[in-house]
């Protein structure tokens, strides 16, 4: 598994784009280092950069980041509508993948020890990287912000976690911490009014306001705290703010846990909220990145609401967030780019992002890839597509009201095989192309000869892995078209039959190809133990594949 840590800096800059660009010139010079996004905030005056990498690379790469923002940003000229301490203002590392808590932690420490060592930054620790449960929370790091520095440097409660209490000027104070991956989430309303917005934001906040008598008084409890009435919204910080450059104010939140509070029902809190007031939400924004679960979430409730089935296409499912979220408001919102699985994704070529057109010219090239293996791998999402196809106008149709939990059920299946089989298409080329490339390889020394023979064999198990691997998925295939053929809307049943027939096509394309590929491979074991495989699936198959054929018969004349 590959060993993943993302880091989101945010950098008192938003105005400047030299100092934006020399910023990023600085992560970007780390080897390994996948920088995805940049989001300046002209009114705020910040920046909030987003990259990933392996955790050495992570961590070397804030470093030279938070050098190059000591070195270009003064703080005491900053004036933003954002809180902040310092020129690097905060730095949470978030585990992805292959990382724990305890190894970011420990990664946290090295960068801030460094930070303050080598550029005489105070640097505070925050989150799960916290010394203190005073500085769990990073607004109560950020009290009375930069221009508090120079008093609260000299109180013995705050001193930072690395480095002197010496007041730097020109870079204020940096917080760096270890965190769950958090969701900067803004929500747009029809006024100019900040306290309207900030009305709301206390409302939802979990942290909630000060509890006041009638009088307006707060009211204390007898150890002299201030009682709060707690907001609507779990791990939610939220405050209210006027963006200048929108000409609009924002309710802005901070999403801590998208479990317990997901965008969809930060949203629609705020909706409420705001209608109770006169007021409307014209959209949203996502500061930075968001995980792909996040806006899943939020267009499925989208799509419930709508009385629509959940099994539609993953594009559909994030378009329809983004639209019900209103995300480009302020700005356009690019999936691509701002999904963080997307941003991440190796790009490399694929036959399922060209046009029909384009891959039946392939196909008919006299070249070996793409050849049947692939065909037989896109028969596959055919019919997946067409079954989910069936199931959803089945679905939208009262006369199938009874059957609507089923249906959505079998589309929800028909949409996670179509992406299964797409990769298979391409799999299947790859393989092949590996296995060849394998055969080109020297075979002029034992050692070349040894060599050789070791790639050969690894290939042509990958290259009969993959059709073995059509051939499985195509079981359940043909039983979502049997299941369409028997319940689904009379109307579409030459669809679903159309899909059993592909999905048998699958079945069978997928098969010729394991025997042709068989024997390339030396295992004896491993040959017999894959043709047992596949003779079994095909008999299943080739039995369900008659049994639909009469029925279609008997169904349609």
């Amino acid at each position: 598994m590959r060993r993943l840590v993302e880091c989101v800096p945010n950098f008192s800059e938003g105005r400047d784009a030299g100092i934006i660009e020399a910023i990023a010139v600085a992560i970007r010079s780390v080897d390994q280092v996948k920088l995805l996004n940049i989001d300046p905030g002209r009114d705020t005056n910040r920046t909030v950069f987003t990259f990933v990498g392996p955790p050495e690379a992570a961590a070397e790469a804030a470093f030279r980041a938070c050098t190059k923002s000591s070195e270009l940003i003064d703080m005491s000229k900053h004036k933003g509508a954002h809180p902040r301490l310092g020129a690097m203002d905060v730095c949470p590392f978030i585990p992805i993948t292959g990382v724990s808590d305890q190894e970011c932690i420990e990664l946290a420490h090295q960068v801030a020890q460094r930070i303050s060592r080598e550029l005489s930054i105070p640097v505070y620790l925050y989150s799960k990287a916290a010394q203190s449960p005073e500085r769990e929370k990073l607004p109560d790091i950020r009290q009375g912000e930069y221009e508090s520095l120079p008093q609260k440097l000299l109180d013995p409660h705050f001193l930072p976690d690395y480095g002197e209490p010496i007041f730097n000027a020109k870079s204020g104070a940096t917080v760096v911490g270890v965190r769950d991956f958090m969701l900067a989430y803004n929500v747009n309303l029809n006024t100019r009014d900040r306290g309207q917005a900030q009305e709301i934001a206390l409302r939802l906040r979990e942290s909630g306001r000060a509890k006041r008598d009638k009088k307006g008084n707060i009211i204390y409890d007898d150890q002299g705290n201030s009682i709060k009435v707690p907001g609507k919204l779990k791990q939610v910080q939220a405050a209210g703010w006027y963006i200048d450059q929108y000409g609009y104010a924002q309710v802005s939140m901070n999403l801590h846990n998208l479990q317990e509070t997901g965008l969809h029902t930060a949203f629609e809190a705020v909706c409420v909220e705001a209608a109770s007031m006169g007021l409307r939400v014209t959209g949203s924004e996502i500061v930075g990145m968001t995980p792909l679960q996040a806006l899943a979430d939020a267009g499925l409730f989208y799509l419930r609401r709508q009385g629509k089935h959940t099994g539609q296409s993953e594009a559909e499912i994030i378009h329809t967030a983004i639209i019900s979220l209103g995300l480009n408001d302020s700005a356009p919102f690019d999936p691509r780019e701002r999904i963080i699985e997307y941003a991440i994704r190796e790009k490399q070529f694929s036959y399922m992002e060209i046009t029909t057109s384009q891959l039946i010219e392939s196909l008919a090239k006299d070249s070996p890839t793409p050849g049947g293996g692939s065909v037989a791998a896109l028969s596959g999402a055919l019919s997946a597509a067409l079954s989910a196809m069936v199931a959803g106008v089945t679905f939208a149709n009262k006369e199938y009201k009874r059957r609507k939990r089923l249906m959505e059920a079998l589309a929800i299946k028909a949409q996670q095989l179509i992406p299964h089989f797409s990769e298979l298409v391409d799999e299947d080329s790859r393989s092949f192309d590996a296995y060849m490339s394998a055969v080109r390889l020297p075979k002029k020394t034992e050692e070349e000869i040894k060599s050789r023979q070791i790639a050969l064999q690894n290939a042509a198990r990958k290259m009969t892995e993959t059709p073995l691997e059509t051939l499985r998925q195509s079981l359940p295939l043909i039983d979502l078209a049997e299941q369409l053929v028997r319940r689904g809307n009379i109307n579409a049943l030459s669809d679903a039959g159309v899909a059993a027939l592909q999905a048998a096509a699958a079945a069978k394309g997928a098969y010729y190809n394991i025997r042709i590929n068989l024997p390339q491979i030396n295992d004896e074991l491993l040959r017999l133990q894959v043709s047992e495989e596949a003779e079994s699936l095909m008999a299943e198959i080739d039995k369900r594949s008659r049994r639909i054929a009469r029925l279609m018969k008997r169904k349609i004349g």
